[in-house]
Order: C-alpha cells, then sequence, then structure tokens
C-alpha cells in the first residue's frame, strides 16, 4: 500500500506526457513567434506542436504566461550554450564565434519585441536568467580583448543587437530558405569583430545597460 507521501508525490510529479506536450508547445511557440511575432493566434502555435487547443490552455492559460515561459526557455538553452563553448574551445574567440552561431539557432532574435513587452524585471526567475546570460556573454568578451583577438571598442549590447537583427526573418517573406543566409551574415559580422580592428566605429559601444534605457 502506498504511504500517503507517496501518493502525494504522485499527484503532485507532472506526468511524462504532459512535460513532453509543455515542451512542444514551447518550442513550437518560440518557432512562429519568430515567424509571425508573439501577436500569433495562440490555436496556431496548439496546431503546430500537434496537441488540442485544450491542452494549450491547460499549461498556458493567456498568452503572457506562454511567452514568459518561451523567453524563459530560450535564454536558458543560449546560456547553456555559453557555458558549454568557454569551457570547451581553446580560446575566448572560438568559444564567441561558436556561441554566436548556437545563439542563432535558439532563436534569441524572437525575444527582443517579447522582452520590451513582456518582461517582468520583478520576476526572479526571468531575472535570474537575463542576469546568468548577460554577464556569461559580457566575461567571455573581455576575456577575448584581454587575449587580443576581439577588438575592444564593442560591448555585448552590440553583439545582441546584431544577433537580433540578423537571426531575424525579413519582412515580407515566406521565411523559406532564410536559415541558409543566417550563418553566413554571422560570420561576416564576426570577421568585423576581431582584432585589429580594420576602421573607427562611430558612437560608443552598446552595452546591455544601453539597450533597457528608454529612448
Amino acid at each position: 500500500m502506498k504511504s500517503t507521501t507517496a501518493v502525494a508525490t504522485a499527484h503532485r510529479a507532472p506526468r511524462a506526457d504532459a512535460l513532453r506536450n509543455r515542451e512542444r508547445i514551447v518550442a513550437a511557440a518560440r518557432e512562429i513567434f519568430v515567424e509571425f511575432g508573439p501577436e500569433v493566434p495562440l490555436d496556431e502555435i496548439a496546431r503546430r506542436a500537434g496537441v488540442g487547443n485544450a491542452t494549450l490552455y491547460r499549461h498556458f492559460p493567456d498568452r503572457a504566461e506562454l511567452i514568459r515561459h518561451v523567453i524563459i526557455f530560450v535564454m536558458s538553452r543560449t546560456l547553456d550554450q555559453v557555458l558549454r563553448a568557454e569551457a570547451e574551445e581553446a580560446d575566448a574567440f572560438s568559444a564567441l564565434r561558436r556561441f554566436v552561431h548556437a545563439a542563432a539557432d535558439e532563436r534569441i532574435g524572437a525575444l527582443c519585441p517579447m522582452l520590451t513587452d513582456a518582461f517582468d524585471h520583478d520576476d526572479p526567475e526571468l531575472n535570474a536568467e537575463k542576469t546568468g546570460l548577460e554577464e556569461a556573454v559580457e566575461r567571455l568578451m573581455e576575456r577575448a580583448m584581454q587575449e587580443g583577438q576581439l577588438r575592444t571598442d564593442v560591448a555585448a549590447g552590440d553583439l545582441f543587437v546584431a544577433i537580433s537583427q540578423l537571426t531575424r526573418p525579413l519582412p515580407s517573406t515566406t521565411c523559406q530558405g532564410f536559415d541558409r543566409f543566417v550563418h553566413r551574415h554571422l560570420q561576416l559580422f564576426l570577421d568585423g569583430l576581431q582584432a585589429p580592428a580594420r576602421s573607427e566605429l562611430p558612437g560608443f559601444p552598446a552595452t546591455f545597460e544601453n539597450l533597457r534605457q528608454q529612448p
């Protein structure tokens, strides 16, 4: 006979199929937000995830909650990518290059409009993921500068602006074949980051704090 604790734990723990459905919904939402923006009908997200509307609403009762989980999902996976690259690559710039391409595959460009509209700066989980990612990227870029591989007139904000712009599909496109060009253009951008700098950049380095400031 099961103990009361075991029964209670069984009731609290999500079933494996429920967890899989949740993951499929978040992954589908990430992809469709990139293509059509965060205002896409939730029914379309359910269709792409291969679940019923009731299943989607059972996990995410409203759009804001789904967007929140997509942001956490993307930031968490992107943080894992930068930490893994930093640990496994021989030098900081190689790690930075690997991270940039991995971040593109994670669709981090989809975060920008959602962060502006939906990010709750008092949300501890969102804030922890954001802070962890920003600190890891800044640390990696600082190492690359110290090793003489990264030009010194750039900051982490410059990197994320470029990733965001280069990984977002162009307006009025169907997105078919778009990914074929993303990594090519990211590589051109990365070549421009390498030291020694071949030109003087206008303006000033963009930090994460600069990006958070209102115009």
